[in-house]
């Protein structure tokens, strides 16, 4: 046995205590919002709890990128903000307009990266938006299946898949890998030769 093979343990637990430190963090975050309390006490139970539930249900690891842009996390942040209170004005004038019915649709979108996270961040972010629902995932193939409404010609549908494309890149900016930000700056030429 060579004499460096304990450090390499303690480097592969490292890098995996360090790729798992997101989820860790927002397990704690989760029980404190969960108790309606910021306090140590909340913090110290909720790691508690946190390394209880990550031990006894053993869940497949999720690999984090490793790669956090803080800009265009804020970015999408912003953004986000901005299209909630948006999708929001929408919806209300929808339903106040009683001279007609807002049209809806299910409409399906092929996303560009191969990630589960992405998938994850990109549906609740499509979901969370008011005016779009994510009803249905098909991982394999990763498509999202979304309910929207406002929608009255092909125009429409066409625009909502490039807004969901567009949410996808933007968390692809923001905590994507180096090789997933390349496939969307590769794909992004051909998808706007295909739109039109």
């Amino acid at each position: 046995m060579s004499p460096d093979l304990p450090q390499n343990r303690l480097r592969r637990a490292a890098i995996a205590t360090w790729r798992q430190l997101p989820f860790f963090v927002w397990l704690i975050a989760l029980w404190m919002l969960l108790w309606g309390q910021f306090t140590w006490l909340a913090f110290l139970t909720g790691l508690i709890a946190a390394v209880v539930v990550t031990r006894i249900f053993r869940l497949p690891p999720v690999e984090l990128s490793g790669r956090v842009n803080l800009w265009w996390g804020l970015v999408f942040v912003l953004e986000f903000i901005v299209a909630v209170i948006h999708g929001s004005l929408i919806v209300a004038w929808q339903v106040l307009d009683f001279r007609r019915q807002p049209g809806t649709a299910i409409i399906a979108v092929q996303l560009r990266t191969d990630d589960d996270l992405i998938m994850t961040h990109t549906g609740v972010t499509a979901s969370l938006i008011p005016g779009s629902l994510i009803v249905e995932t098909d991982r394999d193939r990763r498509i999202l299946y979304l309910h929207v409404i406002g929608v009255r010609d092909d125009a429409d549908v066409e625009r909502q898949r490039a807004s969901v494309h567009s949410w996808e890149e933007r968390i692809v900016r923001a905590v994507g890998s180096r090789a997933q930000l390349q496939a969307i700056r590769d794909m992004k030429p051909v998808a706007r030769g295909g739109a039109r």
